[in-house]
């Protein structure tokens, strides 16, 4: 029993230093969703709590880094335009004040 508990740990460590996984990783199935928020926060240079005009603010400002007027690229203009629309419609929904 302690062999079956020494192999199963010395097959675990290798997997992970030869795949940069553990095994277990393998068996879960990835968040896309969360991946795609965080890739578009990245992109953007926004914080997870960035509200919807900072989310405008930081696309304007990277627009004019990378519009194909400025020698950027349309895919790049796509991807940036992706992101933000995609971190638009996943804001919290906020409820207007009322007097």
């Amino acid at each position: 029993m302690t062999r079956l508990i020494a192999i199963a740990v010395l097959v675990s460590v290798a997997c992970r230093w030869i795949f940069g996984k553990w095994p277990w990783e393998y068996l879960s199935t990835p968040d896309t969703r969360s991946q795609a928020l965080f890739k578009a926060r990245k992109l953007l240079g926004v914080s997870a709590a960035a509200d919807a005009r900072e989310i405008r603010e930081a696309h304007r400002r990277m627009t004019a880094m990378i519009h194909p007027d400025r020698g950027g690229t349309n895919a790049a203009m796509q991807e940036l335009n992706a992101a933000r629309d995609l971190l638009v419609e996943n804001l919290p929904y906020e409820t207007p004040e009322q007097n």
